[in-house]
Order: C-alpha cells, then sequence, then structure tokens
C-alpha cells in the first residue's frame, strides 16, 4: 500500500511542493511534510493517530493487583498498553519477553522502560 506522503504535495498558499520534514511532540518523531517558503507543515495522519491514542492512554489511571510470585511481586500490565507499546514497536525487533527496566524514582513511585535509549532514537 502506498503512503500518502510518496505523492507530490504542493502548499495551498504557495503552491509551492512542499519538503518532507519531521516534527517532535513529547518524544515521538512525526512524519510531516513543510513549505520552504511559507513553513506551513502539514503532519502525517497516522502520526496524528498514534500521538493522540497515546495522549489517552496516557491520562487513564489503571488499578492494577499486586501478587506475590515466589519471593517477588508482580503486577499485571493493561492490555491496551502493551498492545500500544507492541505497535510502537512493530518494526523493531522487540517481543515482549525482552528485559525490561524497573526503576524506584521515589517514595511510592516506580518506573517501568520498555525500551532502551538506542531504541528509543529509532522511533
Amino acid at each position: 500500500m502506498q503512503d500518502i506522503f510518496d505523492a507530490k504535495i504542493f502548499c495551498k498558499h504557495c503552491n509551492v511542493e512542499m519538503q518532507p520534514s519531521e516534527v517532535f511532540k513529547q518524544g515521538f518523531r512525526l512524519r510531516a511534510i513543510q513549505c520552504p517558503q511559507c513553513k506551513n507543515k502539514i503532519i502525517h495522519p497516522t502520526d496524528i493517530h498514534k500521538f493522540e491514542s497515546f495522549n489517552s492512554l496516557k491520562q487513564k489511571t489503571y488499578n492494577v493487583k499486586l501478587r506475590v510470585v515466589g519471593n517477588s511481586h508482580a503486577i499485571s500490565i493493561p492490555k491496551e498498553i502493551v498492545d500500544f507499546i507492541n505497535e510502537m514497536n512493530k518494526n523493531m525487533s522487540y517481543r515482549m519477553n525482552d528485559m525490561v527496566k524497573l526503576c524506584l524514582e521515589d517514595f511510592g513511585r516506580v518506573s517501568l522502560s520498555f525500551n532502551n535509549q538506542e531504541r528509543r532514537e529509532k522511533w
């Protein structure tokens, strides 16, 4: 299937062919095209959709059970979060069985990272 950005797109204000560029928002690399004259930008619709999905997940609070498994404790991660992470990492060699990074940030606050810095740069 062809991508909409594979076609030549002209600026509606200047009638000049727009050039590929990137926009960075909250750690996301969004594909865009930009007019070289008026600097008008159009962000790829698929990237906008993924960014909006991320923001809607980010605003939700989940109540999950803390379980004891041997000498460790475990929580379940909601399916919609795991599905989103898999969707964002589908072009990488990422599997849910990979190790993740767990960090005690503050009293009562733990962070969990599914991708390391070198993977994040590929986004």
